[in-house]
């Protein structure tokens, strides 16, 4: 073996390099797969990331775990194809490129060319495509780049198809009105999740405007409140709870009569008089008397009642039931007024109110903005105006025609647009949808079958995200995407919907080559019905769409490798972050659901999220995380990939990450692990150099071994396989770590300690030769069974390691991992005998501190004392000389009468005791402490006694020893 350097000379990031060129030059990671071809296969779905930005720590983290749950599948025996994969699509990308061509709207698009723009975004796709390559690869994580896929990719594309065909024939597929949060700065709805990622506090406009009641005895008004004055143009109806209680309340100073509920009496501006207010000089009374409340009634009274519009855009619905009052318990008395305008194109609620009142039909949504949420005919007063810069206007106009009754500011948290960072909007949108509810219970019934970690995060955040879930809005009025394949007559009476290339080709007699919406939007497909030409409709796929059919287009399913797919769905394994329950992992489940009635996978790690130091979110403007590339060049990745192996955030917590945890793996772990490692190349170096004979570890059968270190070693390393395998079976990849950890510390500060005579030579040629051979083979062993975890450094010691034993192969990651084993009553027996031996050190070393007894100060002989015929038996046997050589004593004595060096009393456990026995407490407790020696002893053999009428067990009672001189014996 080649000589090493001492530890604080050793580099591990330099080295990891040294071994990065090696796989290089090795093809190891192919050449681990041609080993494999042939065995059975291990599915890993890899969730595709953008490459519009920069790999973060969230993607190190995913990385990480998604590399040694793999290394470890390849190394027990399965072929498993690790690909890259890429999200192409979708609003991240146009983002980009809109800020790069200055685009403010989809007319900009337009004019620009869906053709040259849609090449634009092609063209960044793949933008910092190496810069991902080159970190992934130098985290050491073993993937395909050579044959990635992409969402772009035709194949893939024809594949999102195939998928929506199937759902299309289930009857899965339906076109509706949804009222969806809306980015008016990339003109397109985006997802619940989507929107839920970007909210701020935000001052906005909260008016109050009235309603005058057509036929009203009293000329009385509705008052309503809304935060959205955009929205009022459009308003169509009101709402009230039919339950609430509503007063018709007369303002004293104007003499109008307005209607509200009656608990936000309080909260309109003037109904109450403020107290402790003076009256003016010559004011009159009625200035300080409040509203003066006239009528009371149930909100089911108001019911039908008709109203003035504010506005006249719409004022033609009025005779099919518009500008009337609804009544639904949506409505609530928290805030407002107890009424609520309804603008049904812009609210949820609103639209469900006025289509179960007939106000509005599901085919006609009166909605007067554009794309880009400019005002459009027939609200001609505002004509061109963005909604947001409207509402100064809007509330002006209401006060100059009287109908404003109140505007103040609310600070509210509201949702903004994750890409633009503009304010969202909620709007009703023609789009697809999948019936999610049409097969929420087979969800249910799929999500049960699969096995999580940690497994809260499937029983309850997403079992309830599954039981709760909505029909899933699938399109996007948006450019670059995959194309909806529906082609449809301008009435949308008569349907295609193309699930293939090939079929799309005898449709139209078109030759197809890519199936973007520039290559496709002009083939139209000749109606059936007689209408003419079918064209496409304009939307393409939402990008969670796709995302969601990478298990199939991922292989070009189900064109190409049927096979292959069917016999191995649903996959192996997945892992990606918390957030993902309602993005991929739902998807995922969604369409594997709704096509073949199986979850898409079986094995799911979710990790939680990595945070700075200071628990915030990492912010490169407040750069208030270090550079991942700096941490892996100062420490090295496999300190960065165990760090991040060995926290909460595997078990879906939140970590804080600090760069001084990397550092402590070194210290903890790496350093202790390598100073081992160079005391057996030391050791070995220096037997050949004596002895003249080359090391061959293979002529020694290390089971043979009759030393007790060297089989305790030998049993602990066969410990060490059987946990790992354990808890990588069960995904827990986090309890690797602690247990490695301990196993270093035994190895170092036992093994090593005790036999460094041995190792070094003292007792002969032989006996040396097996102890090197035994720390070679356990060495060796750590190495194959953290491979996965610590790719670089096993690989770092194994090169050097194979040197005595070249028949190995040219890499560590082509090796199985170990076999264990079967546990025996002899390894149980060992490490008994050893954590007995180490609890005599330390006794022994704090009776030397108590005394001032420094450890080089010989004394003439350590006693032992113990009941236990075979703990002195393992004392006095095979571990006598360690304990004598560590204790610097001349002698080692044992002694089975504990009376004859100590005295015993009891006490009572008060913990125990106390609640069962409640008033008897003290009796009993006299009782105990009155026990004497003989009690004492037939308690602690038989684990019961009777005291005070209490019968006591086992844990009631606390015995303890008094150190006392033997008789005739000095201080």
């Amino acid at each position: 073996m080649e000589e090493v350097l001492e530890g604080k000379d050793y580099s591990f990031p330099a080295q990891e390099e040294i071994i990065l060129k090696l796989w290089e030059e090795l093809d190891a990671f192919n050449e681990q797969n041609r080993r494999h071809e042939g065995k059975p296969e291990y599915i890993f779905y890899d969730g595709p990331p953008f490459a519009t930005g920069l790999p973060h720590y969230g993607h190190i983290l995913a990385g990480t775990i998604k590399d040694v749950v793999t290394r470890f599948a390849a190394s027990n025996g399965y072929h498993v194809t690790r690909r890259f994969g890429w999200d192409c699509h979708g609003l991240p990308v146009e983002y980009e490129i809109d800020k790069t061509l200055g685009i403010k709207s989809r007319e900009d698009v337009l004019a620009y060319g869906i053709g040259n723009y849609n090449e634009e975004c092609r063209s960044i796709v793949m933008r910092y495509s190496t810069e991902w390559r080159e970190t992934i690869t130098r985290l050491g994580r073993w993937i395909d780049f050579d044959n990635d896929y992409k969402t772009m990719q035709p194949s893939f594309m024809e594949s999102v198809w195939w998928v929506f065909k199937s759902l299309w024939d289930k009857g899965l597929v339906y076109r509706g009105y949804k009222v969806m949060p809306y980015s008016t700065a990339c003109a397109t709805p985006l997802s619940n999740f989507e929107a839920g990622q970007n909210y701020k506090d935000v001052n906005d406009p909260a008016v109050m405007v009235s309603f005058p009641l057509e036929g009203d005895e009293d000329g009385a008004s509705m008052i309503a409140w809304t935060t959205t004055p955009w929205t009022l143009p459009s308003n169509l109806a009101l709402c009230v709870n039919a339950d609430f209680d509503y007063i018709k309340a007369r303002d004293p100073r104007s003499g109008a009569v307005y209607i509200f509920a009656e608990s936000r009496l309080q909260h309109i501006p003037g109904a109450v008089p403020k107290k402790g207010k003076k009256k003016k000089a010559g004011a009159g009374d009625e200035e300080d008397k409040g509203f003066e409340v006239i009528a009371k009634f149930k909100g089911s009274e108001l019911k039908g009642r008709s109203y003035t519009p504010l506005f006249p855009y719409f004022e033609g619905m009025k005779a099919t039931g518009a500008f009337r009052i609804c009544v639904d318990g949506y409505v609530t008395d928290d805030s407002g007024t107890g009424v609520v305008h309804q603008a049904p194109a812009f609210g949820e609620d609103d639209y469900r109110v006025c289509v179960d009142n007939g106000i509005v039909d599901i085919a006609e949504l009166p909605c007067p903005l554009d794309a880009g949420a400019c005002f459009v005919d027939p609200v001609t007063d505002f004509m061109g105006m963005h909604v947001k810069d409207a509402d100064k206007h809007i509330i002006q106009h209401l006060k100059s025609t009287g109908r404003l009754f109140d505007v103040a500011q609310l600070n509210h948290s509201y949702p903004f647009c994750w890409r633009s960072d503009t304010p969202l909007i909620y709007r009703a949108v023609p789009s697809w949808f999948v019936k999610v509810t049409a097969i929420k219970e087979r969800l249910l019934v799929n999500n049960a079958q699969t096995y999580w970690v940690p497994a809260y995060v499937k029983e309850k955040r997403f079992h309830n995200w599954l039981e709760n879930a909505h029909d899933w809005n699938i399109s996007r009025s948006r450019f670059w995407g995959t194309p909806l394949p529906i082609w449809a007559s301008e009435d949308l009476e008569e349907m295609v919907v193309v699930g293939s290339v090939e079929e799309l080709e005898q449709l139209s007699g078109k030759r197809v080559t890519d199936l973007h919406r520039h290559f496709i939007d002009d083939i139209v497909i000749p109606s059936k019905q007689g209408k003419g030409d079918l064209r496409r409709v304009d939307e393409v796929f939402d990008c969670w769409f796709e995302s969601g059919s990478m298990p199939y287009g991922q292989l070009h399913y189900p064109f190409e490798n049927k096979e292959l797919f069917e016999a191995n769905f649903p996959a192996n394994f997945i892992a990606e972050g918390l957030d993902q329950t309602r993005g991929w992992f739902y998807t995922l489940m969604v369409l594997s659901t709704a096509l073949f009635d199986k979850p898409a996978f079986q094995n799911l790690v979710c990790n939680g999220l990595v945070l700075a130091a200071d628990g915030k979110k990492m912010s490169k403007r407040l750069k208030n995380y270090p550079d991942p590339k700096e941490v892996v060049n100062k420490y090295g990745a496999d300190a960065l990939r165990l760090y991040l192996i060995n926290s909460p955030v595997v078990r879906a917590e939140p970590l804080k990450f600090r760069e001084e945890g990397v550092f402590d793996n070194i210290k903890s772990l790496f350093l202790p692990w390598y100073n081992a490692y160079r005391f057996l190349v030391q050791n070995v170096r220096r037997l050949e150099m004596e002895d003249g004979a080359k090391f061959d570890p293979s002529k020694v059968d290390a089971t043979k071994a009759t030393n007790v270190l060297d089989r305790w070693l030998y049993s602990a390393s066969h410990s060490l396989i059987r946990y790992v395998k354990q808890e990588m079976e069960a995904y827990r990849l986090y309890n690797v770590a602690p247990f490695l950890v301990n196993f270093i510390e035994n190895l170092t500060n036992i093994y090593v300690r005790f036999n460094r005579k041995r190792l070094k030579g003292a007792r002969g040629v032989d006996d040396t030769t097996m102890a090197l051979a035994v720390l070679y083979d356990v060495l060796l062993t750590v190495c194959r069974v953290m491979s996965p975890f610590t790719p670089f450094f096993t690989e770092t010691m194994y090169q050097n390691l194979r040197r005595v034993q070249p028949s190995l192969p040219a890499s560590l990651h082509w090796l199985d991992f170990p076999t264990a084993d079967a546990v025996s009553a002899q390894d149980v027996a060992l490490n008994t005998a050893v954590e007995r031996m180490m609890l005599c050190c330390k006794l022994g070393h704090s009776v030397r501190i108590r005394h001032n007894f420094n450890l080089k100060t010989p004394l003439k002989c350590l006693t032992v004392v113990h009941t236990d015929a075979e703990f002195l038996g393992h004392i006095a046997g095979d571990l006598k000389e360690y304990i004598m050589e560590e204790m610097n004593v001349q002698a080692l004595d044992t002694c089975s009468d504990q009376l004859k060096f100590s005295t015993i009393r009891a006490e009572p456990e008060w913990g125990a005791l106390g609640k069962r026995l409640g008033k008897s407490m003290g009796a009993v407790a006299k009782e105990i402490k009155a026990m004497d020696t003989a009690a004492i002893l037939k308690y602690e053999s038989e684990r019961c006694v009777t005291l005070g009428g209490a019968e006591l067990g086992e844990g009631d009672i606390k015995v303890a020893r008094d150190f006392k001189l033997p008789e005739g014996a000095k201080e």
